[in-house]
């Protein structure tokens, strides 16, 4: 389980869940999940097009991811955000639809794309994702302040000069960069189930920024370790197992939150809570 080609599995796995559980609280914090989901599959249609044309895969995705979240930055400015998103993710699908249906030799590939290609990850991939995951970390550690100013009271930021504009198009960069990062090895959808459910999640457990931040790379450690342990034990798809996984620790931390409020209350009203 933790020697050859699985090894790399792990450390790019681990790497993915960090950066997976950083870049997606803020994803929750701002409400850009919709962003969260229309990155990703920009970029699977750029690795689409790098495949159909045989350049380099990466720069098919970090080309597509970048244009599509400049696209939703620009786009959101003058129309509501999530209709950007929309039309910046539908014209992206259909040039991915277009690169798919002209050749159907990368059918293999693209599959890839999609749901990831976790177990079959290449030595010499492991080095550019753990770089890609260090500038992004950097990168979020960098805006850290007015990134989270801006997420959390954007009425106070835009008071203390911090412009939302600017933080909006600097943020969906970093998302760039972590679909640029991600996809090849999770998979386009498999990265927005990882990126929304554990932060989702850790933002029902506690309202304090930081430690949910840290509890939202935990949920999507425990995640990704468990569902790898446990697809190579089945033979079922990861993908599965950190969809589920994600669901039940976000069912769990509503179900934490809702019985916190109805501790509140009842102690509040001064009814004794059950022993």
């Amino acid at each position: 389980m933790f020697t050859g080609l699985m090894m790399n599995t792990w450390i790019t796995a681990t790497v993915v869940a960090v950066i997976a559980g950083v870049v997606g609280f803020f994803a929750v914090l701002r409400g850009s999940t919709f962003a969260a989901h229309a990155v990703p599959n920009g970029a699977f249609a750029g690795a689409a097009g790098a495949n159909l044309l045989g350049v380099n895969v990466i720069a098919g995705l970090a080309a597509f991811a970048v244009a599509g979240a400049l696209a939703i930055g620009a786009l959101g400015r003058r129309a509501r955000h999530d209709v950007a998103t929309a039309l910046a993710l539908v014209m992206m699908l259909g040039l991915g639809a277009l690169f798919v249906g002209v050749s159907s030799a990368y059918a293999a590939e693209t599959y890839s794309l999609l749901f990831g290609e976790v177990f079959g990850v290449a030595s010499t991939e492991v080095l550019p994702i753990a770089g890609l995951g260090a500038a992004c970390i950097t990168a979020v550690a960098i805006l850290f302040r007015p990134l989270m100013l801006s997420s959390a009271m954007p009425e106070v930021a835009e008071a203390r000069g911090v412009r939302s504009g600017v933080m909006e198009i600097c943020f969906l960069l970093v998302l760039a960069m972590t679909a640029t990062m991600t996809v090849p090895v999770v998979g386009a959808l498999l990265m927005f189930s990882l990126m929304i459910g554990p932060p989702a999640a850790a933002r029902s457990f506690t309202a304090r920024p930081g430690f949910a931040m840290a509890l939202s790379v935990c949920f999507a450690l425990v995640t990704v370790w468990t569902g790898i342990a446990v697809a190579q034990a089945t033979s079922w798809p990861l993908g599965f197992f950190v969809g589920v996984m994600g669901a039940a620790f976000y069912l769990a931390g509503r179900g934490w939150a809702a019985w916190r409020r109805t501790r509140a209350v009842r102690h509040a009203a001064g009814v004794p809570s059950a022993a």
